[in-house]
């Protein structure tokens, strides 16, 4: 068998160790999964979503927040719809700019921007966010400790993106600097402020450079240690498992920073790819999230096919180490707490119960846990629909060396979910490498479990196509025959 291996696109595509093509798929430890389409959670709302976020309360109800460009939202479980749940006059968020939250108690936290002050909405007692008083307006956000923590900030009239100003000690509407252990710091040499990550200690993430900010009580409050000079180029590139596992994006590729050093894990892989299929002209689109139930992390971003809005995600499996990609519109990516729904809610989703996409016993509808999603159509979605149609190649490879051969038939290795799959066959075939490969018409599965196809060259690759409810896709075996070397 010719396994579909480890998605290189940076190496050469002849005698690549991994696959030339891995889209609408996850990479396994071996082989790869279906990825799904996204399918609707909630009514849309007016405008593109810039942000979302899934709370518990102290009682154990499950909310879900999100915002666009002038308004703050919450999930109605009953109705689907995003209410708007805005502070009188909603709000001003510049193209450029995205909602960040964070829950501290029972109160969520929103920034919307350096220009809009921190809004706090507090869970079984609020009905709308409201302006947190000496709080400063930010760009990112966090809580480290018992504090909640704001990067890139601006107040009094004045920005500062390059400084870190948090709370008084346990207690988020209290910022007078000074007061209970309330300070700011400002990062002098690493550039402006990309990303910020809580928890028991913070990362501060800066274009040159990224510092570890440790508590240490008064007199200083917290210490700020530059612990490498390598920084994350792009804004809302971020995502993190904690402040020993932060994933992000610079200029030279993806890296993970693992609270000592950073770890790049697109070079020679990636990197290169992902340079020349982002266009530039809408990176400041750019998101970043983590799956928390398939273990990877995904960031999102337009391509040079697109007129905007994000269409592609680059996923990485930091379980396995390996790579693939998806071609899917959609807005924003990040996590989910998805509230438990009623047979009323999901007539407000979709009128027709055998329409629906999504299997009613998904974790979408159970409520109360953590899944993957997006927005698209200015509505929350989840990755829960149906396969998307998958495309995996093999190496490329030379079957008689110095010679030419015949491909006969391909035996692709792909097993079934529910019901069988349709899978089809198609070989790439090049007698010079400074020429593209022309490729055979896709030959469908047939009783005898080949794809009859008929391929006369040098140099070789094979392209499964996958759709419907397939599992795992491995490889592929061939029949060849040498054809002699004219």
């Amino acid at each position: 068998m010719i396994e579909f291996g480890e998605w290189l696109p940076d190496q050469a595509d002849f005698q690549n160790v991994g696959a030339t093509e891995a889209k609408n798929v996850l990479a396994s430890i071996k082989g790869y999964r279906p990825f799904f389409d996204l399918s609707p959670l909630s009514a849309a709302t007016d405008s593109r979503i810039r942000g979302f976020f899934p709370t518990k309360a102290s009682d154990g109800t499950t909310n879900l927040f999100a915002g666009n460009a002038t308004k703050l939202l919450k999930y109605n479980n009953g109705t689907t719809a995003l209410a708007n749940v805005s502070k009188s006059g909603n709000y001003t968020v510049s193209d450029l700019d995205r909602w960040n939250f964070i829950q501290f108690g029972d109160d969520v936290i929103a920034a919307g921007s350096a220009s809009t002050v921190l809004q706090k909405f507090t869970l079984g007692s609020s009905s709308l966010f409201a302006d947190i008083s000496g709080a400063p307006g930010a760009d990112y956000l966090g809580v480290v400790k018992d504090f909640v923590v704001t990067a890139g900030i601006s107040y009094s009239g004045n920005n500062y993106p390059r400084r870190v100003r948090w709370s008084q000690i346990n207690n988020s509407n209290a910022w007078t600097v000074g007061s209970n252990q309330a300070d700011v710091q400002d990062l002098a040499d690493s550039g402006f402020i990309t990303g910020f990550v809580g928890g028991e200690s913070g990362v501060v993430l800066c274009e040159r450079g990224i510092y570890r900010m440790t508590y240490i009580g008064t007199p200083l409050i917290f210490t700020f240690q530059k612990v490498t000079s390598h920084g994350c180029t792009y804004p809302h590139s971020v995502a993190s498992l904690g402040p020993n596992q932060v994933f992000y994006l610079s200029q030279d590729g993806f890296f993970m920073f693992n609270g000592e050093v950073s770890i790049p894990i697109g070079a020679d892989k990636t990197d290169l790819f992902f340079a020349n299929d982002l266009s530039p002209q809408f990176s400041d689109r750019i998101s970043c999230s983590i799956d928390p139930i398939n273990q990877f992390v995904c960031w999102s971003y337009p391509s040079t096919e697109s007129t905007g809005n994000p269409d592609k995600l680059i996923c990485y499996n930091y379980a396995a180490n390996k790579w693939s990609y998806v071609e899917v519109d959609h807005e924003f990516i990040g996590q989910i707490n998805t509230p438990p729904f009623t047979l009323e809610a999901l007539d407000n989703i979709n009128s027709s119960i055998d329409s629906h996409t999504i299997t009613f016993d998904s974790p979408a509808f159970a409520g109360g846990k953590f899944v993957f999603g997006a927005s698209k159509d200015s509505k929350i979605q989840t990755f829960s629909g149906t396969p998307l149609p998958a495309t995996l190649e093999t190496s490329e490879f030379e079957p008689s060396p110095m010679g030419r051969s015949m491909i006969k038939a391909v035996t692709p290795i792909v097993s079934k979910g529910s019901s069988e799959p349709t899978v089809t066959a198609q070989v790439g075939t090049r007698s010079k490498q400074t020429v593209a490969p022309t490729f055979t018409n896709a030959s469908s599965l047939n009783a005898d479990n080949t794809c009859s196809v008929r391929s006369n060259g040098r140099y070789h690759r094979v392209r499964v196509n996958a759709s419907g409810t397939w599992r795992y896709a491995l490889g592929v075996d061939i029949d060849a025959v040498k054809a002699g070397k004219r």
